[in-house]
Order: C-alpha cells, then sequence, then structure tokens
C-alpha cells in the first residue's frame, strides 16, 4: 500500500462530502486507503460516508476524543508507506498526491512534507510554512512584529517569511491540515502527543520528526484550498485559551526549564491579555451604536423640552429636573429596546425604524395612562420625541450608511453571480441557487473554454476578469464537474485580490460551497431556506416566546383550573420566560434531527396538529424541514393555541 489517508471528522458534513470527492479524483492510480474518524458528529456525517463512500474505512467514536487521539485510532491500523494527515475543510488538486509522494520517493531524507495552502478567497495561508516556536519566535508573533514585519527572518520566524512560497524549501513545522508522513519516519519517533487534544499536536510531531534525524519540507508544487476555522471558532476565547495552552504544553516537554519559565509567562500573558481586549472589544461592539443612538436622542429629547417649555408654556423651567434626568432616560430606554425588537440594529430598514418606534410610542402611552397624574408630565411630549427619534436614527444610520458604502442609495447592492461550467453543470446549479433564499438578481454563465456555444454563456474561463468589471460580478461558483482542481485554484489566486468571492459546487450534492474570511462563517447553500435561523426570526421567536410566557404567568389562575400538571406547567412556563426552552419546535423523534437548524429543546412539537401519528422517520424529518424552512410566527400561535391545556 502505497499511501493512507486519515481524515479526521467532527460536524462538517458538507466539507467533509467535498473533499472526499477531491481526494476520490487525486488517488487515480494510487495503491491508497481512506479512513474517516468521526469523533460523534450529530450533523448526519455518518450516514452521508455510508451511502456516498462506502469504500472509506469508517471508525465512528462514541465521543470526541481530540485530533491526536483520533489520528492515531486510523494510523494504527493503516498499511501505507506514507501517511497524511488530512483536514475535512480542504480540497486538494488532482495530481497532488501523485507530485507530492514523487517528491517524497526522491528525497529519502524526508520525514514530512507540507504544501501550499490557500482558503476560501484564494489568499495563501502563512501557516503553509512554519518555523520552530523558540521563546524569542513566539514573542515576535504575540506583540505583532511578526505581522509588520513579514518577510523578516529575525521577526517573521513564525512563518519563515524570509522563505517564499513558490519555492521549495526545508522548514521546522507542517500544518496539521496537510501533513504527509514517511511511516517508517513515524515508527521511529512515535505518534501523535495525545496530551494536545486540539493543536500544537502538529507542531510536536514536526519537531520530533527532525529530532529522528529526517527533514520536513514545504513542497511549493502544488496547492489545496484550506477553509481554515470552519470546525472552531478562531476569535473565541476558548480558542485562544486552547491554543496557547497547548503551546505551553509544548514548551514544558522539549524547552530547557530555564527558557519554559520564561516561556509559560509569556503565553500566561497572551491569554490574559488576548481574553481582557476580547472582552472589552465583544462590549464595545455590542454597546457603541445604542450608547450612539441614546446620546443622539437624549440630546434631541433635551431641545425638544426646552422648545416646548417656552413656547406651549411660556417658560424654560416649566418641566422639573426629575423630568429630565429620569423620565425621559426611561423614554428612550423604551423606544431604543423597541426599535432592537424590530430589528432596526441589523441592516438598515426605514420600516423596521418607524415599526419600532411606533411600538415603544404606544408602550409609553400605555404606561403614561396608568401612572399617577403628579408623573404624567405631557403626551405631547412623548408623541413629538418619538417622531423626533425616528428622525434621529433615520439619518444616522442614513450617514453611517455613506460612509461604510460610499452610496447614498439605501438599496441593497443587486446579488450578481457567474458560474463556471458546461452546459449540463451551469443548468443544474442554476437551478440549485434560484431555489435558495439568496434571490440573485444577476446570473451569468461563463464556459470552461471557447468551444462552447457562444450565445449561451457571457464567454469563457479565460475572460473572467472582464467579465466581473463589466458585469460588477459579487460571486464566482466553480462547477468542480467541469473544471480540474487546480485549475480553480489557480483562478482563485489569480482574483485574490478583488473583492469576489469564491464558491463551488461539488459534482452530485445539492449544496454549492465556500468560505469567504477566516471570521465569517462558510456559505453553504443548500435547498432549504432554514428561515427559522435568520436574526430576524430568531429574535421574533424568543419574543413571541416571551411575550406568551408572561401572558401564563398572568392568567396562572385558570392554568391551575384547566391544566392537569400545574405546577409541571409553571415549571416549563418559566424555562420559556428564560430561555432554556421555547414552545414550539421539532419532533424529537426525527433520527436526522442534528441536520436540521439548532433550535432549544420544545414543550411542543411542530407536528402536534396532525391527526396521523405513526409517521415514518422519513416524513418526520421532511415536516420538521418545513417547520424550518418555513417558519412564522402564526405557525407556532396555532400549535400552542391548541395544545395550551396540555401543558
Amino acid at each position: 500500500m502505497k499511501l493512507s489517508i486519515v481524515i479526521v471528522n467532527y460536524n462538517v458534513e458538507h466539507f467533509l462530502e467535498h473533499c472526499l470527492l477531491s481526494v476520490k479524483k487525486a488517488l487515480k492510480d494510487i495503491e491508497a486507503e481512506v479512513f474517516v474518524v468521526d469523533n460523534n458528529s450529530v450533523d448526519g456525517s455518518i450516514s452521508m460516508l455510508k451511502s456516498k463512500f462506502p469504500e472509506v474505512k469508517l471508525i465512528a467514536n462514541k465521543e470526541n476524543v481530540g485530533f491526536a487521539k483520533a489520528n492515531n485510532q486510523a494510523i494504527r491500523q493503516s498499511s501505507g508507506e506514507y501517511v497524511l494527515l488530512l483536514n475535512p475543510d480542504t480540497v486538494v488538486e488532482e495530481d497532488t498526491f501523485e507530485k507530492c509522494l514523487n517528491f517524497m520517493d526522491s528525497h529519502v531524507d524526508a520525514g514530512g512534507l507540507g504544501v501550499k495552502m490557500i482558503d476560501g478567497q484564494g489568499k495563501i495561508l502563512k501557516e503553509s510554512k512554519r518555523g520552530f516556536p523558540t521563546t524569542w519566535v513566539c514573542f515576535c508573533k504575540m506583540v505583532g512584529l511578526t505581522k509588520i514585519f513579514p518577510h523578516s527572518k529575525k521577526y517573521c520566524g513564525y512563518y519563515m517569511g524570509h522563505l517564499s512560497y513558490d519555492e521549495t524549501n526545508e522548514v521546522d513545522i507542517l500544518a496539521g491540515a496537510f501533513m504527509l508522513m514517511r511511516k517508517k519516519a513515524l515508527d521511529k519517533v512515535g505518534l501523535l502527543d495525545e496530551t494536545f487534544f486540539m493543536y500544537g499536536e502538529d507542531i510536536d510531531l514536526s519537531y520530533r520528526i527532525t529530532q529522528g534525524g529526517y527533514k520536513n519540507y514545504y513542497f511549493s508544487d502544488t496547492s489545496i484550498i484550506h477553509y481554515k476555522g470552519e470546525s472552531t471558532k478562531k476569535g473565541s476565547l476558548n480558542y485562544v485559551y486552547t491554543f496557547y495552552n497547548a503551546m505551553d504544553i509544548f514548551a514544558k516537554k522539549h524547552l530547557k526549564k530555564k527558557q519554559t519559565k520564561v516561556f509559560s509567562l509569556i503565553i500566561k500573558f497572551a491569554i490574559w491579555a488576548r481574553a481582557t481586549v476580547s472582552f472589552f472589544l465583544r462590549i464595545l461592539k455590542k454597546t457603541t451604536f445604542p450608547v450612539l443612538d441614546f446620546i443622539l436622542v437624549y440630546l434631541g429629547f433635551y431641545l425638544l423640552e426646552k422648545f416646548w417649555a417656552i413656547y406651549y408654556w411660556g417658560t424654560a423651567d416649566y418641566y422639573p429636573i426629575h423630568y429630565i434626568l429620569v423620565a425621559i432616560p426611561i423614554y428612550i430606554v423604551i423606544l431604543l429596546f423597541c426599535v432592537y425588537l424590530f430589528g432596526g440594529y441589523d441592516k438598515f430598514r426605514p420600516h423596521k425604524l418607524i415599526s419600532g418606534v411606533f411600538f415603544g410610542m404606544i408602550s409609553i402611552l400605555v404606561v403614561y395612562s396608568l401612572m399617577p397624574a403628579a408623573l404624567r408630565y405631557s403626551r405631547a411630549m412623548v408623541i413629538m420625541g418619538s417622531i423626533l427619534t425616528f428622525f434621529i436614527l433615520f439619518i444616522e444610520r442614513y450617514f453611517l450608511h455613506y460612509i461604510k458604502t460610499g452610496r447614498w442609495s439605501i438599496a441593497e447592492n443587486t446579488s450578481s453571480y457567474i458560474i463556471v461550467g458546461d452546459r449540463q453543470e451551469t443548468k443544474r446549479v442554476t437551478d440549485l441557487l434560484r431555489s435558495t433564499n439568496l434571490k440573485p438578481e444577476f446570473i451569468g454563465l461563463v464556459s470552461v473554454d471557447d468551444t462552447e456555444e457562444k450565445d449561451y454563456f457571457l464567454g469563457d474561463i479565460a475572460q473572467i476578469e472582464d467579465i466581473i468589471r463589466i458585469y460588477h460580478v459579487n460571486e464566482v461558483i466553480f462547477c468542480s464537474k467541469s473544471l480540474p482542481q487546480s485549475k480553480i485554484i489557480s483562478v482563485m489566486s489569480d482574483l485574490s485580490k478583488t473583492d469576489v468571492r469564491f464558491t463551488i459546487a461539488p459534482e452530485v450534492t445539492d449544496f454549492i460551497i465556500g468560505s469567504n474570511t477566516i471570521n465569517t462563517p462558510t456559505d453553504i447553500y443548500v435547498m432549504s431556506v432554514n428561515s427559522v435561523v435568520t436574526d430576524d426570526n430568531k429574535r421574533k421567536k424568543r419574543l413571541f416566546d416571551f411575550s406568551f410566557s408572561l401572558l401564563i404567568l398572568l392568567f396562572f389562575p385558570l392554568v391551575v383550573i384547566f391544566c392537569k400538571k400545574h405546577f409541571v406547567a409553571l415549571r416549563d412556563d418559566l424555562l420559556v420566560l428564560v430561555g432554556k426552552l421555547t414552545f414550539v419546535g421539532y419532533n424529537k423523534n426525527d433520527i436526522k434531527i442534528g441536520e436540521l437548524p439548532k433550535l432549544k429543546q420544545s414543550i411542543f412539537s411542530s407536528m402536534e396538529n396532525i391527526k396521523y401519528k405513526n409517521l415514518d422517520n422519513r416524513t418526520i424529518h421532511r415536516l420538521n424541514q418545513m417547520y424550518a424552512n418555513n417558519w412564522n410566527v402564526k405557525t407556532d400561535w396555532n400549535i400552542l393555541i391548541k395544545n395550551i391545556f396540555e401543558l
């Protein structure tokens, strides 16, 4: 056996399928075996593997055992002359394995090999080649010197910035996303260290390979796509802690005692510094906009109060000081909260501002009417202040929109796509794209060469830059059945400096997959719309649950009369109130529930009103999908009203 490929999967079904399709093409004429170790995924990965890739050797763990242990499980069963550790969120070129194996065969000193990696936007990933993480190297990376001097041997040792990405060179550290190793080297130095749960194990093994007398190489003659960051959220505090803690384990294992102490201090400082910065940035990000709104609206209310007091009442001091310092801030908080509930803090939509401000004004007037006469200062101020609030928020958002986009028009940019492939595949992908909730304004087709029908296509792939510019294209979708992966990667690299996004449509699948940046969620356009998990609908569903739970508490004496298990009803209602449960959700008997958009555990199923209870699994899953795809408040209301006394 020439090659054993090991892929560790955890809840990335679509990426895994895309990866395996590319691996299958690249293994032509190579004697190889493919292992997939699944770390207890709940997204349907295992059923997909069994139905579409029966030749893959599956190891299904009952728990998440971590990256190192999962890889070792497969390596121990492997029989290849070479072992490749490959991430599931990667796509390889058709000749990647052939080129890499030829290089390893001709370089008997090579213990391990890595390749050029690009992200989903066509940009080269710096971790394609890395240096040994000494105390100085890590210090430079943590304080930002590596970023400031990206090509310096002294300051950018972490990414070996002095070496070209277009030249094959000896390196210290290989990336675990694509790590090809000689099995004899592994037999000599040992497998991955299972002390590392995630991150750091590739650094540790790379170092041990060099200590065993072998060399590690960065191989520039082939490229892969690595949709970096899809299995983990790179910006999270948990990632920061896990990554730097792995560095600490490595230091204690391989560095001298004196170096380890300094290294540990740097690591601890880095964790606390990143955590502190991350905490304050999160707060700042969430509060800056509302605080700015509050300040501007309060200023507007204050000037309005002075104007109205002089104009209508004839004195500037008509309203008491506590009205200005207490009542007006309360009004503003209510107005802004209602604006938030109606989506006024999402995309700039005037109708959402109008709805939020109007609902807030009505809420204030209702509460106002219940207050003692001494505290009812002025209905006119409430109404005029609410109208003024709308205009302030509108003008503020209008200017911020201009600053951000450079456009005075608030209409959304039309979404323009081009699909690159042959006639049959471009038609399939066009139909798939139109079945989603994206509703593109323009879809153009680009052929893979100049032999296709001219009338059917805008042009061929050689003209893609001109097509993008002329038609103001936002996104390019490649049909992998029509194009070699090497060509796709080449075009992505050539266009990496543009703002165009790239996605790939794997053959014989019902999804299109791509990634824009590390911090942006992957774009997976599947047949379903998944409207229940849009930001707007999540907020509406939560507001409905919150309002209805308050209503039940208000009329709880009736619940006691009509509900047999009234204490259970009270408990569940309180759990909905605090957000631990939702009133309506999926049928729990769905064996593929992990493939659906995530919802909280529910009291009632979306199928409560269906007369026929003995449904097969396929029907249950389909009905759950329909609930997810077509959710609205009315659906939950009807189910809850008809089953209210079953609480």
